[in-house]
């Protein structure tokens, strides 16, 4: 029977758990050497004493009396004397081995040079110091300060890497394991990804249904959409629902400087789920681990992020779904840059879409948030539904907090309508810059501005309604703006309707020009934006002749704004022709859109004049000074563009060459 060493454990124990202790004992132990090292004192005892001391060894030394050092030295015994200011050393010859006496100096006597000078013995002064501070300050001390700051550093080190210098890979601290009480009920504006998630409730409630079929359970399954739209949230619904436990853990907290780590956490991170199975692993941001290998480097490399990588696909292949009901739930919004080992069935055999809610999930959305809002009657969700039209579920929480927060500021007992629509604009506008007052002179070219934007969305077919209309600055840099509603579960755009959002966006520039007689920097987004849609037409949408069905540049991710990635697989002289016809594009609508204000210039004028008194009007405003405007004149109403009227001239053209074509095979007939 081996023999138990309960002690050395104990010291082991006690060692490696009280560093500080430990150091202090050591300093201790080399503090008793080094006394025993040098003597009852220290010191330099300076040239004279280390010329004396040349030749036979130090055989001891002793402490004496003062009295009895001046008898040695009367004596003829003591062939040195080093004079410091509060102890004398003194060297003497005994039998071959030098000695040196230690004697505490009287500072009163006056006798002991004259002594010296007459027995003829060699004499000098030495720096005293104290052995004791000498050690502890300059060495225990400096060590001591290394050994502190060292220790801090580790300790720090230890809760970056979430268990410590020898225990860095340890997921423990950084994995939130918890049962969740939300429930399918909890998640609105999200029914077609509530469906598709629900059968994995069944999967690990009753887990035996499916296996003694023969079926396999799915490993994984993954949660795409844009920010904000409920993916973290349907995935607790999910364990919620399922009643069990939920490991919850960013992608990011994989990622560490020492290579290595990252795989030791997703180990980790397997083995707790395995020991509390069934369960729910949620990753989410997974694409901070989960980007494709092809794009990190040289192949071959040694990269922290694709050893992760590596292992998370070994432990989702490594375990037994039947033994062990693990289901692993990811959420991204960039799934176009994960690895396509990660897609593959049998690791994320599902992909679920949480897309941006429409009017319907919107609606539902708003009613789960103001369950404990007081609210005014004249609160209309239905309305609020309608103006938040391309916003996220975290958009609309944040609209309702908004809300109330608004009421509260003025001290009201219930939440009006006006605040929700208060909270709307500063969710879409930002928030209204009361101190940034504006000269009369640039109010008029901002109220101009306005006003040839909502012109141009109420007179032209497939352009966005007009909700409103502000010259009060809100965000950052927006002097005014101009609040349109768009159409309502609406995925696709036709070519009219894009050219109808150019012509509102190219209105304010060209209000400026007609009305003021000088154009300003107020246009710049406008431009921008009016010149990547005529770039995405040519280049994305085959919308032009010079590019015809080419696709020129791809679309990046779908659900973080989009964006286009130039491919430049074209020539210059292509490229030249492209800027050519963006160019004279946006001349031609930038002539059409002047036309338009010219003509209708008296409404333009009215509305002007009531944002100077109001500051902000209406949509329904704006639509009747249009109305009034153009019952006065008896104009025909501008609801078709020109793009339109050409594509009807053509299509009637092409049906009379077509009749042309058929009267001689008639005649022949």
């Amino acid at each position: 029977m081996a023999k138990k060493r309960p002690n050395r454990d104990k010291k082991d124990n006690f060692f490696n758990q009280n560093p500080l202790i430990t150091f202090a004992i050591f300093s201790i132990i080399i503090i008793l050497l080094f006394k025993s090292m040098i003597g009852p004192t220290g010191g330099n005892m300076g040239e004279g004493a280390a010329t004396h001391m040349v030749g036979a060894p130090i055989q001891k030394s002793k402490e004496v009396s003062y009295s009895e050092l001046k008898n040695l030295i009367k004596q003829g015994q003591i062939k040195y004397v080093a004079i410091g200011q509060r102890t004398i050393k003194a060297i003497a010859d005994e039998n071959g081995y030098k000695v040196i006496y230690f004697a505490n100096r009287v500072p009163e006597d006056n006798t002991l040079i004259p002594l010296l000078e007459q027995k003829g013995v060699d004499y000098g002064g030495y720096s005293e110091s104290n052995w004791v501070s000498e050690v502890i300050f300059g060495w225990v001390i400096p060590i001591f300060i290394f050994f502190a700051i060292w220790m801090f550093l580790a300790s720090r080190m230890q809760k970056s890497v979430g268990g410590g210098i020898l225990g860095m890979g340890s997921a423990k601290k950084l994995i939130n394991s918890e049962k969740p009480n939300v429930k399918f009920s909890d998640v609105a504006g999200a029914e077609e990804a509530k469906e598709e998630v629900k059968e994995i409730v069944d999967f690990l409630k009753y887990p035996d249904r499916y296996v003694k079929l023969g079926a396999k359970i799915p490993k994984g399954v993954l949660l795409v959409g844009p920010p904000g739209t409920g993916k973290t949230l349907l995935a607790k619904a999910v364990a919620g629902e399922a009643s069990v436990p939920f490991f919850a853990v960013s992608g990011s907290s994989f990622i560490e400087m020492f290579v290595g780590v990252g795989a030791a956490r997703v180990r980790d991170l397997f083995e707790q789920a395995k020991k509390e199975a069934p369960a729910i692993i949620f990753i989410d941001e997974i694409d901070a681990i989960g980007k494709s290998r092809a794009a990190t480097g040289p192949i071959g490399g040694n990269d922290e992020r694709e050893q992760t990588l590596n292992q998370l696909l070994a432990e989702m292949d490594g375990f037994d779904s039947a033994k062990y009901p693990i289901i692993v739930l990811a959420a991204t919004n960039r799934p176009e840059v994960l690895d396509p080992a990660l897609l593959r069935p049998g690791r994320f055999d599902r992909t679920v879409v949480v897309d941006k809610p429409d009017f319907e999930g919107r609606l539902a959305i708003l009613k789960v948030h103001v369950k404990h809002i007081k609210m005014a009657k004249d609160v209309d969700l239905t309305e609020i539904a309608k103006l938040t039209a391309g916003l996220a579920g975290a958009d609309l929480a944040n609209i309702v907090n908004e809300a109330a927060l608004l009421a509260g500021r003025k001290n009201k007992k219930e939440v009006e309508q006006e605040d929700f629509l208060e909270a709307v604009e500063r969710a879409i506008a930002g928030l209204e810059k009361k101190s940034r007052r504006i000269s009369p002179k640039e109010k008029k070219i901002v109220a101009y501005h306005e006003s040839g934007h909502a012109l141009l969305a109420e007179t032209t077919q497939g352009a966005k309604r007009v909700t409103k209309v502000s010259i009060i600055p809100r965000g950052l840099a927006a002097l005014g703006y101009t609040l349109n509603t768009p159409e309502e579960n609406k995925y696709l755009m036709q070519k009219h309707e894009l050219v109808a959002e150019i012509d509102v966006l190219l209105g304010g520039r060209a209000a400026e020009e007609i009305f003021i007689g000088e154009i300003s920097t107020g246009a710049a987004n406008d431009l921008e934006r009016a010149t990547d849609i005529v770039k995405a037409m040519v280049m994305m949408y085959g919308m032009s002749e010079v590019a015809g069905l080419m696709v020129l540049e791809k679309q990046r991710n779908l659900f973080l704004g989009g964006g286009m990635a130039p491919v430049k697989e074209y020539s210059e002289k292509l490229a030249e022709d492209i800027d050519e016809f963006i160019k004279r594009f946006l001349n031609q609508r930038y002539e059409h859109v002047k036309d338009r204000l010219k003509e209708y210039s008296e409404a333009i004028e009215e509305m002007v004049k009531e944002l100077f008194e109001k500051e902000v009007i209406e949509g329904k405003r704006v639509r009747e000074i249009i109305r009034e405007f153009e019952e006065k004149h008896s104009i025909e109403s501008k609801l078709v563009s020109d793009d339109l009227e050409d594509i009807k001239e053509a299509k009637e053209r092409a049906k009379k060459e077509s009749q042309k074509e058929d009267e001689p095979k008639r005649e022949k007939e």
